[in-house]
């Protein structure tokens, strides 16, 4: 939803902030007065082409800004956060520049944006009818959608979009494998021949660590033999050892702890350490008894050791990491043997059609019964609302199989009584456009896209009755969605919630425009003015106030 717009230096106005609200807001104004200054406005803040023409005449540059209430859209949420636009949580600051050469900046929620993202995130917000340049309605993809949401087909033109999706990658697969079937034979021989090397190699990160290790002890046996000996020799032996000289210490220490009991705790250290001292040449001698000095079994491990670094060199990878090359070559095996069967990438691919299609009737089915029940009402609102004898249509056009289904969606429209229903671009003029998009949003108020909507030129051509009736509907249709409306039309203005007066004054020789928010008496003139024109009467006010009391 709109919660204000904010002008400076735009067209006729020097500077203008207007707060909205939720709900029917009319502008209103004398002709020429510049109400569809705020929409041109609008429609650039959100993306539509700049143009120098914008920039009040003796000033640098033009701006405008606008702040939006996010809360009933979490797509547009995910899409600011997805572009790294996100702002404060629930609220969307946008912000155009526009120099008076013509170059432009845009700005959302701070951050520099491009005019398409502006127009993105305008897709979400706002949707304006009754001026062709930026119209969604004249869109495919919004007729589309539309008669889509009208159906309640969303889930299904979803999986229809999915088992699209799915159809064209299982195709591709299958042409890419039939295309390089050569090139995938020879990959797939090189990478047998990769795992059977590897393969027969045996080998595994832990047993690379133990081979080395037992190369190691292999290659050094007799220093470790004789080092173990000749260590174990010198703690205990008949001869003059460490434990021999800690023994005679001992012996020591136990006379001198009879004359000072204070000396037992040193006897103590040294009878613990002669216990260690002699568990560790028992160990020794242990370790050097297990020693094996086997010429045989040093030479297998270097063999071993040099089978295993030869392959790493082949591979050109580390020997700790061949295991790793075996595992990821068989994975590339399986997934390339997949990959060149042709039959059943052809019975994926056929698979993936049929269900496609399935789908895609499914929907066209929805539309097709949507499509009539929705060219009933809209017919019926078109008569209410000035097009007597018009009709509306949307047509179904068998398309090539899509991602949005097998046909097409086109509006069409006979805006009276003997035209030949056209499409809706070509036939309808700017009110008549207007109207009938009024009409399509009452009927969809419920399920339609963006949340504010904007009506230009609805009233023109009409009066009267159809003038009541319209004024009405932007009633009802303010009940759900925020609705801003241009009009002339006192019974279309007496309807809104909100009112909004646009006037022209003079201010050292330049025209201004100026926008004030009418309330009360202001606003029963402003109603008697559109009623009376120059000269308003008392009759013509107190018809103002009883339209404004009859809403």
């Amino acid at each position: 939803m709109l919660l204000s717009l904010t002008l400076s230096d735009f067209v006729l106005v020097d500077r203008l902030e207007l707060d909205f609200h939720a709900g029917f807001s009319v502008l209103t104004g004398e002709t020429g007065a510049g109400k569809s200054i705020l929409l041109d406005a609008l429609s650039l803040v959100l993306g539509e082409r700049a143009d120098a023409g914008v920039v009040r005449d003796g000033t640098p540059r033009a701006e405008v800004a606008a702040e939006f209430d996010l809360g009933a859209l979490p797509q547009l949420a995910i899409w600011l956060e997805e572009n790294d636009l996100a702002g404060e949580a629930g609220i969307l600051l946008v912000r155009r520049v526009i120099e008076a050469n013509g170059r432009s900046r845009a700005f959302i929620n701070g951050r520099a944006a491009t005019a398409q993202q502006l127009k993105a995130v305008g897709d979400f917000l706002v949707d304006i009818h009754g001026q062709h340049a930026h119209y969604s309605l004249l869109k495919s993809a919004e007729q589309r959608r539309l008669l889509d949401a009208y159906a309640a087909a969303g889930t299904t033109a979803a999986e229809t979009a999915r088992a699209f999706k799915t159809w064209q990658e299982a195709r591709l697969c299958r042409v890419n494998a039939a295309e390089h079937a050569g090139e995938q034979t020879l990959e797939r021989e090189r990478l047998a021949w990769t795992v059977k090397e590897l393969g027969a190699l045996n080998f595994s990160r832990d047993a690379w660590q133990a081979l080395q290790e037992e190369h190691r002890r292999l290659a050094h046996a007799a220093d470790l033999l004789a080092g173990a000996q000749a260590a174990a020799a010198l703690i205990d032996d008949e001869g003059d050892c460490v434990l021999a000289r800690l023994r005679e210490a001992r012996g020591h220490l136990l006379d001198l702890a009879g004359i000072d009991p204070s000396l037992s705790e040193c006897q103590g250290m040294l009878e613990g350490a002669a216990d260690t001292l002699s568990e560790a040449a028992r160990e020794l001698t242990r370790y050097a008894e297990r020693i094996d000095l086997d010429p045989l079994a040093l030479s297998e491990a270097e063999a071993r050791i040099a089978a295993v670094q030869d392959a790493a060199r082949k591979f050109r990878t580390k020997p700790e990491d061949l295991p790793e090359h075996l595992a990821a070559a068989v994975a590339q095996l399986s997934q390339l043997g997949a990959a060149c069967d042709l039959e059943a990438l052809m019975r994926a691919e056929t698979g993936a059609e049929a269900t496609y299609l399935q789908q895609a009737a499914s929907l066209s089915r929805l539309r097709s019964e949507a499509a009539g029940r929705l060219n009933e009402a809209i017919s019926h609102a078109m008569q209410q609302l000035a097009m007597q004898g018009g009709a509306f249509e949307a047509g179904l056009i068998p398309g090539a199989p899509a991602a949005h289904g097998l046909e097409d969606v086109e509006f069409r429209v006979s805006p009276h009584a003997g035209q030949s229903l056209k499409p809706l671009a070509k036939t309808a003029s700017g009110g008549e456009l207007s109207r009938i998009g009024l009409g399509l949003q009452t009927v969809l108020a419920g399920v339609s896209g963006a949340p504010t909507l904007i009506f230009d030129e609805v009233d023109s051509g009409i009066g009267g009755g159809v003038a009541e009736i319209v004024g009405r509907l932007l009633a009802e249709l303010g009940l759900t969605r925020q609705v801003l409306c241009v009009t002339h039309l006192p019974q279309v203005a007496a309807r809104a919630a909100q009112h909004y007066q646009v006037s022209k004054s003079t201010l050292d020789g330049h025209a201004l425009s100026c926008v004030v928010r009418l309330e009360g008496e202001e606003r029963v003139e402003e109603i008697a003015r559109m009623l009376g024109g120059v000269k308003i009467t008392e009759a013509t006010r107190e018809h103002a106030s009883e339209m404004l009391e009859g809403r």
